[in-house]
């Protein structure tokens, strides 16, 4: 299965992280655009589906919805741009790989050891997206990161079928018993979302995607 690989402008994203990287601390004599440069190669390679710089602009937009909420802006922002910075579909320790790369190049970009250490904190937080109680910058960035879930149904199916494209080396059973199981554990959390506008526009319908996505594979004796 292909459904292609979603495209964004990157002219907007390059703006976006050089008035991010101004906001998080990089000194005047830093050129932050080396870093857009590498990280926007990244998120443009060739394995990824879903995890895309579309992707990548969407969690922004969102975390633009979600900003007074959070403790530390310039952090979240950061580490969205880093939090799919290393992406293999076929390997486990994504999340790990794009924290120590932002630990690795904030410190070069002149960013200070404790902003630097928030935005490796958060990029780990995405493997759980489970923020705890006050804790507003990870909230912020984990229903921007899952607000996905919550689009209208055709830009759902679009989603679905771009990770499944990503897993297109999975057989159809594993992937589709494996699926299953994911949004089973998803539909029994007691909440998805912890920021309050998360909570009051994206919960209801997020749970009614998953729902039906259940629904469908559910004839598949899943």
């Amino acid at each position: 299965m292909d459904t292609g690989t979603p495209h964004t402008d990157t002219t907007a994203l390059r703006a976006r992280w050089q008035a991010t990287a101004i906001a998080a601390g990089a000194p005047a004599d830093r050129d932050p655009a080396p870093y857009a440069d590498r990280l926007l190669a990244a998120w443009a390679e060739p394995q990824r589906r879903y995890h895309t710089t579309a992707h990548l602009a969407d969690v922004l937009t969102r975390i633009d919805v979600l900003a007074d909420h959070a403790a530390d802006l310039a952090a979240v922002e950061l580490a969205a741009w880093f939090h799919d910075a290393v992406y293999r579909p076929d390997r486990s320790e994504n999340e790990e790989r794009s924290a120590v790369l932002a630990e690795r190049a904030l410190p070069e970009l002149g960013i200070a050891p404790a902003r630097t250490a928030e935005v490796a904190r958060l990029v780990r937080l995405t493997v759980t997206h489970d923020p705890a109680p006050g804790d507003t910058n990870g909230e912020a960035l984990c229903d921007a990161d899952l607000a996905v879930l919550a689009g209208a149904p055709e830009a759902y199916a679009a989603y679905a079928a771009a990770v499944r494209a990503e897993y297109g080396f999975v057989p159809d059973d594993a992937f589709t018993a494996g699926r299953a199981e994911v949004l089973r554990q998803l539909l029994a959390l007691p909440r998805l979302f912890r920021t309050p506008y998360g909570a009051a526009h994206w919960e209801a319908p997020a749970r009614a995607n998953l729902a039906a996505e259940l629904a469908r594979l559910a004839p598949r004796g899943i």
